[in-house]
């Protein structure tokens, strides 16, 4: 039998949907196609001038592909990325996950077309579709930066060698030149975009965590990531780092101050560096990514260890409350001596005794013999 592929549900769900969308929409654009229009679909796909009829298509618009490249890429993307992070979180958090990243950017860039048009009275940016997997597969990318941020893929048997989080903008640029051809539109480059800030966003400061088992100090349920690792100038080259956390720092402060951040606290960097105390770890100190890696791994490990230890308690628990087999009492004995019910045993005992040993052979132990003792 060939193997049983095991995709989790959410994943699953995404998948199929795509699909079925995918291969819609390409049906009625064949049937209406025409050498001199462009055929829009406003129920599937998300037109500023046409789909405020239809507010599903601000989700659905998400899982539509319109050529074989792109559907192929994002199968392998979401077949891949959907795996791992429905297993990393649950299947709760990925659907959240997914359900903001893709509503989110699809209403920013909506918003963003109706702003552009509104100044340059063009209405190719009220008809432009706003369609593809692009914001979900830049948040893919942004998820992987901080769940394996000191994780190396080496390309060309070696002679490229890029971090995790140098990939986002390596999408954001690929998807910037694909622009200038046919195969995507200027709405592709606004979700790229919209999409890393969205998932970066949620991922930083709202994205529930699993607290320190180890930490009795901690609140119980913690949001958001504060480590190093994970600041919004680690997507940058080094050079532009300064410059790109000296932006982000007054932004965060902005959004602060209109109360839509809250700033981090000590349980929350303390939770980020995966300890209790704030005098002997420093942000920033050298091999912080690696730790921050194994910080992730052991919590996962205690997570799992903890697990284990209440299902084997709950196990024990089941085994002390069960009742007890009834103890058989033995005959009392008789003052003129053993009854003729006993006797009979003890000679049965006695047969079975040496018939055993007539079978199995006879097997003498003497101390004091002079058998061979080579063997111990």
């Amino acid at each position: 039998m060939p193997p049983r592929i095991n995709i989790p549900p959410v994943t699953r769900i995404l998948l199929i949907v795509l699909g079925l969308q995918s291969v819609l929409s390409a049906t009625i654009r064949y049937r209406q196609w025409t050498a001199n229009s462009d055929i829009v679909i406003p129920y599937l796909n998300l037109i500023p001038q046409l789909s405020l009829v239809y507010p599903w298509t601000f989700l659905s618009t998400t899982l539509v592909e319109s050529n074989v490249f792109t559907l192929t890429i994002a199968c392998l993307t979401l077949y891949h990325g959907g795996r791992y992070l429905e297993r990393a979180w649950s299947s709760k958090e990925f659907g959240k996950f997914l359900l903001i990243c893709a509503l989110v950017p699809n209403t920013l860039v909506f918003a963003t077309t109706i702003l552009f048009f509104t100044f340059t009275r063009d209405e190719r940016w009220t008809l432009m579709t706003i369609a593809g997997t692009i914001p979900l597969q830049i948040s893919f990318l942004v998820a992987f930066s901080q769940l394996v941020p000191a994780h190396t893929v080496t390309l060309f048997r070696g002679i490229i060698s890029l971090r995790v989080p140098r990939f986002p903008l390596l999408y954001i640029g690929l998807v910037a030149v694909l622009c200038l051809t046919p195969m995507l539109t200027s709405a592709s480059f606004l979700l790229s975009v919209f999409g890393l800030l969205t998932s970066w966003t949620y991922l930083r400061f709202y994205k529930p965590v699993f607290p320190d088992l180890d930490s009795s100090s901690q609140p119980s349920s913690l949001r958001g990531d504060a480590s190093d690792t994970f600041a919004f100038a680690e997507f940058f080259p080094a050079p532009a780092r300064p410059f790109v956390a000296g932006i982000s720092s007054q932004v965060f402060n902005v959004l602060v101050a209109m109360r839509l951040c809250a700033p981090f606290s000590q349980a929350d960097h303390s939770a980020a560096r995966g300890d209790n105390t704030f005098i002997h770890h420093h942000r920033g100190a050298p091999g912080s990514a690696r730790a921050e890696a194994e910080r992730r791994r052991a919590l996962a490990l205690k997570a799992l260890d903890q697990r284990l230890h209440a299902a084997t308690a709950n196990v024990a628990a089941r085994a002390q409350s069960a009742p007890a087999p009834p103890a058989v009492q033995p005959p009392a004995p008789s003052a003129t001596g053993p009854t003729v019910q006993t006797q009979p045993q003890v000679n049965t005992q006695k047969a079975m005794t040496t018939q055993g040993a007539g079978m199995l052979g006879e097997t003498s132990y003497d101390p004091h013999g002079d058998g061979d003792r080579s063997n111990p």
